[in-house]
């Protein structure tokens, strides 16, 4: 089977790469992950104002496109005292997208009088599994999405060298076993260390089972 990731960002597919073979072991084989990007597929407009409505509008162009299955997903970070900013907006918080310094800038400034123990935030992802009507046609037959959330607190300098975005600022709860010392920020773990706990992961495992019944 064949399965589309509305991504032009091929490091996603390693990772649902992944989380298959973990979940589905030998069958994941039969899943065969190409991106959008791969593909020459355009990035759709994202007006949802929701985490699902992004991931929902962007999987379900792919799967118009194709007409194949498509998975999709989309994030963001949570900080609670600002009220779930900065939400949706997380990438172009600082008004440019994708300009991480800035956007980490903004949120500090924002944030800079809050208390250590009031600021707690999450990530949450929301992935969606759209699936085409049989026999190849480009309607919509089957939508599916799930979330997934990795709560922790905003520190009040940026550490570590991996990730992205918020990475730097963001101190997860959940640490790697037998860790001593400070808690690591996200950007501070191993791929693989944040990948077992993240937003993305979660929401991604918790498709696998829809994913595995295209498979019957």
């Amino acid at each position: 089977m064949k399965l589309v990731v509305a991504t032009h960002n091929e490091g996603k597919l390693v990772e649902i790469r992944r989380i298959l073979e973990e979940r589905l072991g030998e069958r994941a084989a039969q899943v065969e992950l190409v991106s959008a990007g791969s593909l020459g597929l355009p990035d759709p407009v994202e007006d949802g104002v929701t985490f699902q409505e992004n991931a929902l509008l962007k999987a379900r162009d792919v799967a118009r496109r194709t007409g194949l299955p498509a998975v999709a997903d989309d994030s963001g970070l949570i900080v609670d005292v600002m009220g779930n900013a900065p939400g949706i907006l997380s990438a172009r918080w600082a008004g440019h997208h994708g300009d991480d310094a800035a956007n980490n800038a903004l949120l500090l400034a924002q944030i800079e009088d809050i208390p250590d123990a009031k600021r707690t935030a999450r990530f949450r992802c929301a992935a969606a599994l759209v699936v085409p009507q049989a026999n190849g046609a480009k309607a919509i037959g089957e939508e599916i999405v799930k979330t997934g959330e990795m709560p922790g607190m905003i520190i009040r300098a940026p550490r570590g060298e991996h990730g992205f975005g918020y990475d730097p600022l963001f101190v997860p709860d959940d640490q790697p076993a037998g860790r001593e010392g400070d808690p690591l920020t996200s950007a501070e773990m191993s791929p693989a260390e944040k990948n077992a706990i993240s937003h993305r992961g979660k929401a991604l495992r918790a498709l696998v089972p829809a994913i595995e019944q295209l498979l019957d």
